[in-house]
């Protein structure tokens, strides 16, 4: 079973394309037009199982006109920067999916999502590309799962259109006319299309605030709304509805992304602490045989210091005429001090040079050591200049965007919420 909360929620969201460019680039997007992606989660080797409901036979700016030329959409009236065309996008966590058994089942909910759609836009002549995405992984669950888990969700692009009725105007020469309906066209209307409603009690009367006024239902909670209702009607019975007042897609999916992104600081922190203080063990042991080497270097100067020198020893004595060395009685006795001296003052400088070059050995061990352990810590040191700061930045960013929508929840701030999901 994959990570999840026990609750999967339908999700629906509907966003304007107000320029050309927009539409170019969700172009460009929906149908895998570009070599390559910013976003590291699509799959390109799995492209090939991307679902298309109805393929765009040409760009979608193209196709717009075309409905145009045949009399299916008009234009009429409507000004130079008004909204031509939107996307739906629907949506479940990638948990639910991967709990029924992934791909097939997917494929079967969007053939039933699919048909919620054309009966929101108002008919499948006004929709300009349908496709399901299977190609975008799931990073946060297929890391946890040791296997790859795709979130699957479906891109809708219409134009939103209203029936409008023309009438004869005062200029109609049969004046019988005037006032009644000369033709009915499908007017392009954003605006109209996505008109707030007013909200009913069970009885069917408006519902009312406290002052007597009508308490308007959104455009969006409505969309939210239909396709839940829609989906539960076609079957789909173990899903709830997406919270109202949510504007974050896949929740449970950022959550989760946010667990594991905390996770993966507090592991590079506890290795970077660990590194850190094995380096300061290495640095301490490294200078430790420093001292005793700078103490064995100078207990070894102040040995042969003592020590007498040839020269002093050559000048000791007399030659006599016959050959013989006379040596005064202090000669005598420091000669013999001296020798004595020097026969452990040789033993010990044998025993203090064994020493010595033992303690360097260590010392060049510890500096190897010292040196892998300094190399082996770099990553880490880097980590924490850069890794630490962009999660951190990353993790205050989802947890402030997340505490900002409990806090637009609140029922008092809940009627001016214009995009209830």
């Amino acid at each position: 079973m994959a990570r999840n909360d026990g609750i999967d929620r339908t999700f629906a969201r509907n966003q304007d394309l107000p320029t050309l460019d927009d539409v170019a680039k969700v172009q460009e997007h929906n149908e895998r037009e570009k070599d390559s992606y910013s976003n590291q989660d699509i799959d390109t080797t799995q492209t090939y199982r991307n679902i298309h409901f109805k393929a765009p036979t040409d760009s979608y700016a193209a196709m717009f006109d075309q409905l145009i030329a045949d009399g299916v959409i008009s234009t009429r009236g409507l000004k130079a920067d008004a909204v031509k065309y939107g996307e739906l996008i629907f949506d479940v966590n990638s948990a639910y999916f991967h709990n029924h058994g992934g791909y097939e089942y997917a494929k079967q909910f969007y053939t039933d999502a699919y048909k919620a759609a054309v009966e929101i836009v108002g008919g499948e002549q006004y929709i300009l590309s349908a496709v399901m995405h299977a190609d975008e992984r799931n990073r946060a669950m297929s890391e946890a799962l040791g296997q790859d888990v795709y979130h699957y969700h479906l891109h809708v692009v219409y134009v939103p259109v209203v029936e409008k009725q023309i009438l004869w105007s005062k200029r109609c020469k049969d004046k019988s006319l005037v006032g009644t309906v000369k033709e009915t066209i499908m007017q392009v209307s954003r605006s109209k299309k996505w008109e707030s409603k007013v909200a009913l009690d069970e009885q069917g009367n408006p519902l009312l605030t406290s002052k007597g006024k009508k308490v308007l239902r959104t455009s969006y909670s409505v969309l939210q709304d239909d396709f839940f209702n829609y989906m539960k009607a076609a079957g789909y019975t173990d899903v709830e509805r997406g919270e109202r007042g949510s504007t974050e897609e896949h929740l449970t999916v950022t959550q989760f992304k946010v667990a594991q992104e905390q996770q993966r600081l507090e592991d590079v922190t506890a290795q970077i602490a660990q590194t850190e203080q094995a380096l300061d063990t290495a640095q301490a042991a490294v200078e430790k045989k420093q001292k005793e080497l700078q103490s064995l270097q100078r207990q070894t100067k102040e040995q042969r210091t003592a020590a007498l020198t040839v020269q002093e020893i050559r000048s000791m004595g007399k030659k006599t005429i016959t050959g013989n060395i006379t040596l005064t009685p202090f000669e005598c006795s420091t000669l013999k001090d001296y020798a004595v001296n020097g026969i452990l003052a040789k033993a010990e400088n044998s025993r203090l040079e064994e020493k010595l070059q033992q303690v360097q050995k260590s010392a060049t061990v510890w500096k190897q050591r010292y040196e892998s352990l300094k190399e082996q810590a770099r990553p880490y040191l880097e980590a924490v200049k850069l890794a630490p700061e962009k999660v951190r930045a990353f993790l205050d960013a989802i947890l402030t965007r997340t505490q900002q929508t409990k806090q637009h929840d609140q029922p008092s701030r809940r009627k001016s919420h214009d995009m209830e999901l």
